[in-house]
């Protein structure tokens, strides 16, 4: 049972009043600012809220103070206000432009690997020197503008840049696909932001809430695998990173057209132990999200192999991995307890004193009373605290 805080609307809002004045005022201009400074904050919230709007993910960032769980909050929140006005064509990895992509099953790959933008070989020291004073220092160091992942040499080199998997599969070590990217409708996928999940979870099901899920919680369920806590314990096929355009049929000429382009990251981790001995092959996990998200990609590959195995350690079945992960749902129950809870409390503690109380009077008189019989309370004391064992009618 949940009742009102007490106080009412006014202490409601000065209590929201006095949050926003913990932190500084902001106006466009530091929205712009924060989509351009923490790209992978914005693509984390982005991911999180499935919806692609950089702009947007920086304003709720700024207004919620920096608290991801707000930020990606109201993110979901607008995006269920916004009627439905298309659907895109599938985005096929082979009209990406890339610009990081690795492989730690193979030495070499075709078409080589792609270090991109990362700091995985960088040490981790903080730039201490700008704050000695508050002079704008600019880049810490860049010898290769940004313009380079845009530009028309990189995007001529995306056709040498075929999937390991496919090269695996013309080796049979990985079964077909039963079907292509291509021959699937996207209006024709179920859709998690409209419909309700239900276990088992179709696989389209599954890949959009690993990748909307919250990104520490796909980490902890998989370094709990990794850890042995379940029987995954893959190598990484490919990582890719990479800029891909939106494109939908135009409602008067039917003509394909791009409405923007957005940055994408998957991956896929194999296994070993599939197959029957007579054939043995190669196991596949996949995760993708939008926004550079290497860590949720990594990780939620390896729970979508988890959850096809038979058995499968409990904190890698369907149910637990695809509600517990939902960053909207999980922290929302986590914040209820925050409401009032009073009245249900206090009769539990009622229940408690009556217990005790029983037991002290039993102790007291030796005398046999019948389990459940009520105590005397008192009327002043709080929650209606009960009376002496001896003050018991």
């Amino acid at each position: 049972m949940y009742v009102a805080a007490r106080g009412g609307e006014q202490a409601i809002l000065n209590a929201e009043q006095l949050f926003h004045s913990l932190k500084s005022t902001f106006n466009a201009d530091d929205v712009r600012r924060v989509e351009s400074t923490m790209p992978y904050l914005i693509d984390k919230v982005m991911g999180e809220g499935s919806l692609y709007a950089p702009e947007l993910a920086a304003l709720a960032i700024l207004y919620t103070g920096g608290d991801l769980y707000e930020s990606v909050l109201m993110l979901r929140a607008f995006r269920s206000t916004q009627p439905r006005i298309a659907y895109a064509k599938t985005l096929v990895q082979d009209d990406w432009l890339t610009v990081r992509r690795i492989s730690a099953a193979f030495k070499d790959i075709p078409g080589g690997q792609i270090l991109g933008p990362t700091l995985d070989y960088s040490h981790r020291l903080l730039p201490l020197e700008m704050l000695d004073n508050e002079r704008d220092h600019g880049p810490i160091s860049s010898t290769l503008p940004v313009q380079m992942i845009r530009n028309s040499e990189l995007l001529t080199r995306q056709a040498s840049l075929p999937a390991v998997a496919d090269w695996q599969r013309a080796e049979g070590l990985l079964p077909e696909l039963p079907f292509s990217a291509s021959s699937v409708s996207p209006d024709s996928l179920p859709d998690v932001t409209r419909e309700p999940m239900h276990i088992p979870a179709d696989r389209a099901v599954r890949l959009q809430l690993l990748g909307r899920a919250d990104t520490g919680g796909i980490l902890s369920l998989g370094y709990a695998n990794m850890r042995g806590y379940g029987t995954v314990h893959p190598t990484v096929n490919e990582l890719r990173l990479g800029y891909a355009d939106v494109t939908i049929t135009h409602p008067v000429s039917g003509e394909p057209f791009s409405i923007g382009r957005v940055r994408l990251s998957q991956a896929e981790i194999v296994t070993t132990f599939k197959g029957a001995a007579e054939k043995p092959e190669l196991a596949l996990g996949y995760c993708a999200t939008i926004g550079w998200n290497e860590i949720k990609c990594i990780a939620g590959s390896m729970l979508d192999m988890a959850m096809d195995l038979p058995k499968p350690h409990p904190s890698h079945t369907e149910d637990y991995v695809l509600h517990h992960t939902d960053p909207v749902e999980s922290s929302g129950f986590c914040i209820h307890y925050k409401l009032p809870h009073y009245v249900t409390f206090g009769s539990d503690l009622d229940a408690m004193r009556a217990v005790t109380a029983a037991g002290d009077y039993l102790k007291t008189t030796g005398a046999s009373v019948p389990l459940g019989t009520p105590g005397s309370f008192s009327e002043n004391a709080p929650n209606g605290a009960a009376k002496s064992g001896k003050e018991l009618s």
